[in-house]
């Protein structure tokens, strides 16, 4: 295989499952189910998050996500978006398992309304009594590689720290610890919440890291299903930029071209 035709079979592996894509998107703040699936369409994803709590996966009275967005061609990964406790984390996956069998899924306990900054010490002790109950456990976290560590420890599958607050699209607003938590992690590390838009996933692939969950800056973008195109784009661009290796930074110029033998 040649050099050019590497990006094409790069992929990445969580809990034995493996994925070409490795940009996830969310399934809430759509204008509806069509346009998430369009989105999803076009960003080209294998694996879309589903917040038990909140999106209709059984009513058929009313709009559901499974007759837009097909489980049979998609991962769905159930998340606790919501959830503010661990134990209504764990009771909201177990329900999820019962009804769909789902054994994947992404963790996140809440610490507050005003900011959705994760609870570690809530998130850290949801994931070992899951781990325990034989979930494979994505985990979304801070951007601590102290805690990172402690939650591969625990027998987290993936770890997930943010790149800044939950909707905030304020971009990677830390990438000395993100990196930090790439270097030393033995599972797929994903930037989890804060992208704003295709500039902060290639940063977010640049740094090392095997892949980029977002909903907000493609639910609410003006042309939602054009920048879920761009996403998918900026993730492979990314990509391949950390695998190319980056220039050396310089404190000064360095031409181009050699100066000696200047006519």
């Amino acid at each position: 295989m040649s050099k050019a035709d590497n990006s094409q079979a790069d992929s990445w592996t969580v809990a034995g499952r493996t994925f070409s894509s490795r940009l996830i998107i969310g399934t809430g703040k759509y204008r509806d189910y069509q346009q998430n699936a369009e989105a999803a369409e076009a960003a080209g994803v294998e694996i879309v998050t589903v917040a038990v709590r909140r999106v209709n996966l059984s009513d058929p009275t009313q709009p559901r996500l499974t007759d837009f967005v097909d489980p049979k061609r998609y991962t769905f990964l159930p998340n606790t978006a919501g959830c503010f406790t661990a134990e209504d984390a764990l009771r909201t996956l177990r329900l999820a398992r019962e009804a769909g069998g789902w054994s994947l899924v992404k963790l996140e306990v809440l610490s507050d309304q005003k900011t959705l900054y994760p609870d570690m010490v809530e998130t850290l002790e949801a994931t070992k009594v899951l781990v325990k109950e034989g979930f494979d456990v994505m985990v979304y976290c801070s951007d601590d590689p102290v805690f990172a560590r402690r939650l591969e420890d625990a027998g987290a599958c993936a770890i997930m720290p943010l790149g800044a607050p939950i909707g905030s699209g304020l971009g990677i607003q830390n990438p000395v610890n993100i990196r930090l938590i790439v270097e030393a992690a033995r599972v797929p590390v994903l930037v989890d919440a804060g992208v704003g838009t295709a500039s902060d996933a290639a940063v977010a692939m640049e740094l090392g890291c095997d892949g980029v969950l977002m909903n907000t800056a493609i639910a609410e973008a003006k042309d939602p299903v054009r920048m879920a195109r761009a996403m998918k784009h900026a993730v492979i661009a990314g990509r391949d930029a950390y695998l190319a290796g980056r220039m050396g930074r310089k404190r000064y110029a360095d031409p181009s071209s050699p100066l000696a033998g200047l006519i």
